[in-house]
């Protein structure tokens, strides 16, 4: 198959159908082969990366959100349950506040 292919209905792994590019006019490119494996290029313009690790190694880490965090890491951490922020205007992790105000 040429490089430049258009290609639909594709399957990860043999033998299970396809799973990306179904829909009607989705379509995804061939961009390299390489052996048995191939990079395409997905509508989105999303990179498939495999692993956790990979996105560690591009410095790719994961966020935490602040509600779900404990009062002493984050100003909107702690309460029971799903508490409200129980401030009145919004704050970065620093307890400052990040709206406008007006001069």
């Amino acid at each position: 198959m040429p490089l430049g292919t258009v290609i639909h209905n594709i399957e990860i792994t043999l033998g299970r159908g396809g799973q990306l590019a179904r829909a009607v006019g989705v379509v995804v490119k061939l961009i390299v082969k390489e052996g048995k494996s191939a990079t395409l290029k997905l509508p989105s313009g999303e990179k498939i990366l495999g692993i956790a690790e990979s996105k560690c190694w591009l410095s790719k880490r994961p966020g935490v959100r602040g509600v779900v965090t404990n009062p002493v890491d984050h100003p909107h951490g702690g309460g029971e349950g799903r508490a409200p922020i129980g401030r009145k205007k919004t704050c970065n992790p620093l307890g400052l506040s990040c709206t406008w105000k007006k001069k």
